[in-house]
Parts: C-alpha cells; structure tokens; sequence
C-alpha cells in the first residue's frame, strides 16, 4: 500500500511508550513521529512506518554478473543493477558513499514500477536484476515487489548485501531472491564496530540461514583493507569458519581495497596480499576462492573439483574459456559444479551500459 510519502513498511511495531521501533535490522530504530531511521529511507508517518525510496531507485546500469560478484551463477549473462539512497552500516571505505549518503532522490515524483524495471531487463536481454550499491535490506519492500515482477517475466533475481538484519526481514526478503553475494567484511566484532557501526553476529546468521535453509545461491566477498582485517591470523579464523560452517562449495571473494570515502589514508590492498589470503582459503579446504579489483587470471579461473580442469577462464569481467556441459558439470570427468547454469555461457563480457526512465 502506497501514501503520498511512500510505501507503507512490513516489520514494525509500537513501543509503548509512544514511539514505534524499525523491526528490519539490529539497529532498532525507535521512531516518533516524522523520524527518519539511519537508512534514511525509512520514516514514520502518524502510526505507520513508510519506505520512502519504494519506486526510486538510483545507479540502474547494466552490468557483468561477474562484477556482483557472483562466478557460479549464470556465468556470462548480464544483470540489470540498481539501489537506491541510504544505508543502514556506516562503513568508513564505503566505495558508493555518494548514493549511500545521499539525501535527494526519493522525493522523485515519477515512480518507476517493478514492472517497468523487469520489461527494461527483459528486453535489454538481462537474464537477471540485481539489487546492489546500497543494501537492500533497507528497500525491502520494493526488493520484494520487484522480485516478483522479475519472476514473472522470467528473469532471477540477486542481492549484493552486507547480510544486516533480523531474522523475520531476512525470511520475508531471501523468499524472493535466487543468488545472493554477502559481504563478510571481517571476522572482528571490534572491526564491524569501530568501521561499520554493526555487529558480526547477525552476518554470519544471515550465512548460515542463505546456505542451509534458503534456496538462495551464496557467494561470500572480503574486502581486504590494508592494515584492518587482512592478517594472517584473521584470515585463518574467516576462512576456517567457511569452510566449518557453510561449507567447502561456496565461493569466497576476496577484492582489494581502493582508498575511499573516510579511509583515504589506507593504501591499496597490493595484489600480494590477495594471493596470500586465496592460499590460507585453500588451505582451509575452500575450493572455489578467487580475488577481484585486480587483474588475476589464475585468482579468477573456477576449477574443476575432481579433476583439476580450468572450467571457467577470466580476464576481469571477460569470459576466456568455458568447459561446462549443459547440466553444469566438467567436459572432462563429468564432476557437477556447485552453481546456477544455464545451457550454455552468456556472452555480456565487460561492457556497462547506464539505464535512464522518462
């Protein structure tokens, strides 16, 4: 249901003490009214709760699905991505700071429908939309609406999240979604804290319930921050704890770091360091773990589990070699690959083509 200032909200409730209390994320915004949560686009309206950003997403682009990053989900093809304003972590290298803080583009007076957005994916030949740049988590709603739209034309749909909230939003939300990429941005509650201004435990809840309870293909991504949560000992804890508890199948991630937002004293993550953590993860029995932000062939290729085969070849976002059969499994020894396959691979490479709605 729809109001003049928004979208009326799922996940609430009243406090008793006049206030009503955001029920998405651990944050627990309590709310009097006209109040806006941290996310912004959250905001209390007399009794309700309205999401202000429903029908105003910003950044829509078509992307590689590669640059998600998702490897074992449709490789090739192109995702039609998109946000909107607002975040619910304050994350002090924020590399899309610009859309996160931004404060303007929900009072847009022409909405765009999830409708419009799955005909603009379908017929731009998307074989998926995606929310990313900010976090869906906070534009649940409308990540649900459009979801439902997508799967209706046919299309899968993806969240690039950091994996921030409560157990009802998350069950509500991941119904609606096939894939999923979930930024473990360290295995440090004080890193999670100092720089994020959220807790570690519901991230790894969110894990655990993405790879044992939904049907949600998961992909894991760590930034690697020079001097913050890139030593060895961290990393061993990280990569023990995925393979222990999500286990040796799922992709790991790790990208390096470019200075940003209010950590532009950090230096780069050199490509040395990302090498370093791809070989703890390996050790720790992780079979498909890969780097990105920097050019690796090897750091990018997929592996067959049973033989050893380069199944998937990468330069960047370019596909160089594909060796998978129609049902996902290595020409070779005939090894399934853990993943979401189409018949064959697409064929989108490296391009981005920005998307504009009347």
């Amino acid at each position: 249901m729809s109001s003049q200032a928004g979208h009326v909200a799922r996940h609430f409730h009243p406090t008793g003490d006049g206030r009503i209390q955001c029920d998405v994320c651990p944050r627990d915004c309590t709310l009097h009214d006209g109040q806006r949560g941290l996310c912004y686009v959250r905001q209390r309206v007399g009794d309700a709760l309205l999401l202000t950003a429903w029908g105003h997403p910003s950044g829509l682009c078509i992307d590689p699905i590669e640059k998600k990053p998702l490897h074992h989900f449709y490789p090739g093809t192109s995702v039609l991505s998109f946000g909107t304003v607002g975040c619910n972590l304050s994350c002090k290298f924020c590399q899309n700071w610009d859309m996160t803080r931004a404060r303007e583009l929900d009072a847009r007076t022409e909405e765009v429908t999830p409708a419009a957005i799955a005909d603009a994916a379908v017929s731009a030949g998307c074989r998926s939309v995606a929310f990313t740049y900010n976090d869906p988590t906070i534009f649940l709603e409308y990540a649900v609406d459009v979801a439902d739209a997508c799967h209706a034309a046919g299309l899968a749909t993806v969240a690039v999240t950091a994996g921030y909230l409560h157990d009802a939003a998350r069950r509500d939300l991941y119904a609606h979604i096939d894939a999923a990429n979930v930024d473990l941005k360290a295995f440090e509650d004080d890193f999670y804290f100092r720089v994020t201004g959220a807790r570690l435990e519901p991230v790894l809840d969110t894990l655990v319930y993405l790879v044992h309870e939904a049907r949600v293909w998961t992909e894991v991504t760590t930034l690697l921050i020079p001097g913050h949560n890139d030593d060895d000992a961290q990393l061993r804890r990280l990569t023990a704890w995925v393979a222990r508890e999500l286990g040796a199948e799922v992709p790991l991630h790790f990208s390096a770091f470019h200075p940003s937002h209010r950590m532009l004293d950090v230096p780069p993550t050199p490509p040395a360091t990302l090498r370093r953590a791809r070989a703890i993860a390996r050790d720790a029995g992780l079979r498909h773990v890969y780097t990105g932000n920097v050019r690796d062939v090897e750091g990018a290729t997929t592996y067959c589990t049973g033989c050893g085969e380069a199944l998937i070849e990468r330069d960047g976002y370019r596909l160089l070699g594909y060796r998978l059969d129609a049902r996902g499994a290595c020409e070779r020894c005939h090894t399934p690959l853990a993943g979401r396959w189409g018949s064959a691979p697409g064929h989108w490479g490296p391009r981005r083509m920005p998307l504009a709605f009347a």
